[in-house]
């Protein structure tokens, strides 16, 4: 059967370095933003010479009892204890850092909200809120709220309002902080759900694309069944045995069809339907479907990429049901690809065992593996290879695994069991 060349290989997309938010700590921010506005007063009224400078807020002689020492030393230990868990336990986190601010003005004597200090904490409300559902954000932001209020409600009970209130302003900041987090909380709540309508759309023209390669495989068959139905009809008189010979093959050859079709019902019924005339129109300019008989011209395009792929075969290589022979190709296909885009290797050894009731397809390489990535697979940045290499092999009811090596690198493995009575059909089709 004649075979169509193998898609060229697209080039190496070079690695994408992570953004900077992400590569920087969560507690890294919000300690960058606590501590300063906590050791600048201390350096500035405390520590260096007395100098015309002078704040009631922070009075030099402000932290000589013990107890304000205490205080203070508690407040950092709250606010980096927070900045430590917060990619780990937000909630807690985030109390720990407003607990330190409240401790740090009671350390100063303070009744009033401190504007600098409380910017760290804006900065923990708005990784809070994009990181957990919108109640919590609410909790935290309304605690936040509360705690500004306690200020205002101390200072009014002891008559010691003076001046404008910075309570009312601070508020303001966190407010916009928590709506600022729960913006992108839910931009990465869309995001989570477009990728899965993608993933789900995939599948579909996953099932689709099989369906119109069987086309040509079911074509093909029905053909020979016609033609060796007619030799038959013609030399049944005459040549009874040529005649029953002929009808052996249809007989084959059905069943071998009947059953490519059997696997693929099942899948295909569960998925939407395509505009007709489209996909009649590319059904009908499509060449025929490669098989294992490609894998040295798909090895030798690949190396030409620069990456090395050895092809080894063991067992009896025979003839394979057409919709077999196919799905090894594109699983080998597909994996390979991966191995050019991701890997960062030269090399990749592709293992096809011809087994009495199953076909084993190995693809494996030295690369390196990328941690974090769905199912131990590398990322990609289109498409789902992996997904379709995996319903491809669900719908002929094999085994497929995908993921790091113990000794290094990545493999991909599909079994595909072989129905009974294949090899005999695909010989047949084959005359």
């Amino acid at each position: 059967m004649p075979v169509s060349p193998p898609p060229s290989l697209p080039p190496v997309p070079p690695p994408m370095p992570l953004p900077l938010l992400k590569r920087i700590p969560p507690g890294l921010w919000v300690g960058l933003a606590w501590m300063p506005a906590a050791v600048q007063p201390i350096v500035q009224y405390v520590l260096v010479p007395p100098r015309d400078a002078y704040s009631l807020s922070y009075p030099r002689h402000g932290l000589d009892a013990p107890a304000a020492q205490v205080l203070l030393a508690l407040a950092f230990l709250l606010a980096l204890t927070g900045c430590v868990l917060l990619g780990r336990r937000t909630g807690t986190a985030y109390a720990l850092v407003v607990g330190g601010t409240v401790v740090l003005s009671l350390a100063w004597r303070q009744d009033e909200a401190m504007p600098i200090q409380f910017l760290g904490v804006g900065v923990a409300l708005c990784y809070l809120a994009a990181e957990l559902p919108r109640r919590a954000a609410l909790v935290a932001t309304a605690g936040t709220l509360g705690v500004l209020a306690g200020y205002l409600v101390l200072r009014w009970a002891t008559d010691a309002e003076t001046g404008t209130a910075s309570e009312p302003f601070i508020a303001l900041t966190v407010v916009i902080a928590g709506l600022l987090g729960n913006s992108v909380h839910q931009a990465s709540a869309h995001t989570v759900e477009l990728h899965a309508r993608a993933a789900a759309q995939a599948v579909i023209a996953e099932r689709l694309r099989i369906a119109r390669e069987m086309h040509d495989t079911v074509a093909h068959s029905i053909g020979i069944i016609a033609l060796q139905a007619g030799a038959a009809a013609r030399v049944v008189e005459t040549q009874p045995d040529r005649a029953r010979e002929a009808m052996t093959t249809v007989e084959l050859v059905g069943r071998e069809t009947l059953a490519g079709l059997r696997r693929m019902l099942g899948a295909l019924r569960e998925a939407d339907h395509a505009p007709a005339g489209d996909d009649r129109d590319q059904d009908r300019s499509r060449a025929p479907a490669a098989g294992l008989a490609d894998l040295e011209r798909l090895a030798a395009t690949t190396t030409a990429a620069g990456v090395r792929v050895d092809v080894r075969r063991r067992g009896e290589c025979r003839p394979l049901p057409a919709d077999i022979d196919l799905a090894a190709f594109r699983i080998v296909q597909e994996a390979v690809t991966n191995v050019v885009r991701h890997a960062a290797t030269d090399r990749c050894r592709v293992d096809v065992e011809y087994r009495a009731d199953e076909l084993v397809v190995e693809v494996t390489d030295r690369g390196a593996a990328v941690a974090g990535a769905p199912d131990g697979s590398r990322p990609r940045s289109t498409g789902f290879g992996l997904l379709g290499m995996r319903e491809r092999v669900a719908l002929l009811d094999g085994g497929f695994t995908a993921g790091p090596r113990p000794e290094g690198g990545f493999r991909v493995a599909a079994r595909l069991p072989l129905p009974q009575g294949a090899t005999a059909g695909a010989e047949a089709g084959a005359r």
